[in-house]
């Protein structure tokens, strides 16, 4: 009888850890804390999908935030880029040109957003990435978006009846048919007052070898007169890179004027541009040496997480488009030195898309929020298995430490899944922090959604879903040596 015993005590740890490892992320009571000792979990809200849209979007991408209306509430600019469609063609096939861009109004109710089509199909074609700022200095923002099949579109504040107005709008014609632009951004690089536009053009929507060699650039674009007059914009080359995927304006050696960290997937590296003589719009290249570890700066934030001063880079690192370990790179006293790669944490098998620095626990040190891309089906659940890489939402806390490791905070796992952008926000106003993001790969499920930061004296399950139907939650991986 004592044998028997004594067996059964050895099996109950290897069982419990084993169901404890099946167990489903999104229903695993969180471990996350406040540093007051409240638990942290997450409920997810939808802001505009396809069922409340009734309009067919996919492919859920690119977001950013402001006041278009000034009315007081920050409104949300999302792009979509229908790629269940375009991606179904075969090579040399020529992509049906379709997608959309949404605007989300904001209201006194974080539950209630006015939900429009600001553009669809060919001007909005694979739309990727957009960028607010005010461009022809009316006082109200004006949106620049990057088509991933095409060209750069920008679109002008009406400043009347913006909800049910047309916008007007202008291709950027040195763009149009000439590659593929993925990222985008709006910031003054002259000092004159009006925002610059700057962007990557990786060359073509599904590279191929052939596209890796050749070299395509990271360009300025800068208009001298009526932004919607095509002929008033110029393009200054920054430089030429294979499939560059990123050009971001940051005062990243803060002598106060905005210099551009481009990153180049087929390099896989990042190129420092000093903006020297910005009256002239020139700048000097820096190759930015990385020790320990390699990026192709797909998503860059930038924060000094060591406290000396200076901006360091957070970053996905790894090979290929998306990197599966999320990493800090710290620069050095002279720029032009090596800067030290440092681990902050993995989703593995899950890649590293898109992130957000923000204090979740209120600790006074900065987290970050990551999301992963599902490399199944797009427009099913598919033969996926936990070991696959699936669609990934999690967080990392900061150990205060520069050697410790940040603990990850699981928050969601599923078959499919895209988690593109995130954008910190308390949009419930309740004084913790939420997040807006976009989830792609997943129609019907696409779409704007906010993740609301709930605490509770004792732990809940780490997610709340939206939505009583979706792709199924999933276990971890099974740890691998």
């Amino acid at each position: 009888m004592k044998r028997k015993f004594a067996v059964v005590l050895l099996i109950m740890p290897l069982l419990s850890s084993y169901l404890f490892a099946q167990s489903l992320v999104g229903d695993s009571p969180t471990r996350a804390q406040t540093t007051d000792g409240l638990y942290i979990s997450w409920k997810e809200h939808l802001i505009d999908d396809p069922t409340i849209s009734g309009v067919p979007f996919s492919g859920s991408d690119g977001l950013v935030m402001a006041d278009l209306d000034r009315d007081g509430f920050d409104d949300i600019v999302s792009v979509h880029e229908s790629d269940s469609s375009y991606d179904s063609t075969r090579p040399g096939d020529t992509p049906p040109a379709m997608g959309h861009v949404r605007i989300a109004f904001g209201t006194d109710d974080p539950d209630e957003w006015v939900n429009v089509t600001l553009a669809e199909g060919a001007e909005a074609s694979a739309a990727e990435d957009a960028a607010i700022a005010d461009v022809n200095g009316d006082g109200f923002p004006d949106i620049m978006v990057a088509a991933e099949l095409s060209h750069l579109i920008y679109f002008q504040n009406p400043a009347r009846e913006i909800r049910s107005r047309p916008w007007d709008r202008v291709i950027l014609p040195m763009t149009q048919g000439r590659g593929s632009y993925i990222r985008v951004f709006l910031a003054d690089l002259n000092g004159d007052g009006r925002p610059e536009v700057i962007a990557p053009n990786k060359g073509a929507q599904r590279p191929t070898i052939a596209d890796y060699r050749r070299s395509t650039p990271a360009s300025i674009y800068v208009f001298s007169g009526d932004p919607l007059d095509g002929s008033s914009w110029k393009e200054v080359e920054l430089g030429s890179f294979s499939n560059p995927r990123n050009s971001e304006p940051v005062d990243i050696d803060q002598d106060g004027d905005m210099d551009i960290i481009v990153g180049s997937n087929g390099e896989n590296r990042i190129i420092f541009f000093e903006n020297v003589d910005p009256a002239n719009l020139i700048f000097e290249e820096h190759a930015i040496g990385v020790y320990g570890g390699r990026t192709n700066g797909f998503n860059m934030e930038f924060y000094d997480i060591n406290k000396d001063g200076r901006l360091d880079i957070i970053g996905a690192a790894g090979i290929g488009a998306t990197g599966r370990t999320l990493s800090w790179f710290e620069q050095p006293d002279n720029i032009d030195h090596a800067w030290i790669s440092r681990t902050i944490g993995s989703f593995s098998p899950d890649s590293m898309t898109g992130f957000e620095i923000a204090d979740i626990n209120e600790d006074g040190l900065i987290d970050i929020i990551a999301g992963s891309y599902s490399r199944g089906p797009r427009m099913g659940d598919g033969d996926v298995t936990k070991d696959d890489a699936l669609g990934r939402i999690g967080w990392f806390e900061n150990p205060g430490e520069l050697e410790s490791e940040w603990i990850r905070h699981d928050i969601s796992r599923r078959k499919r899944g895209m988690y593109d952008k995130f954008v910190a926000r308390d949009i419930d106003n309740d004084g913790d922090v939420d997040f807006v993001a976009t989830r792609g790969n997943s129609y019907p499920f696409d779409g704007v959604i906010w993740l609301e930061q709930v605490r509770s004296m004792t732990p809940k399950p780490a997610f709340e879903r939206a939505r009583d139907i979706d792709s199924p939650e999933m276990p971890l991986a099974d740890e691998k040596d």
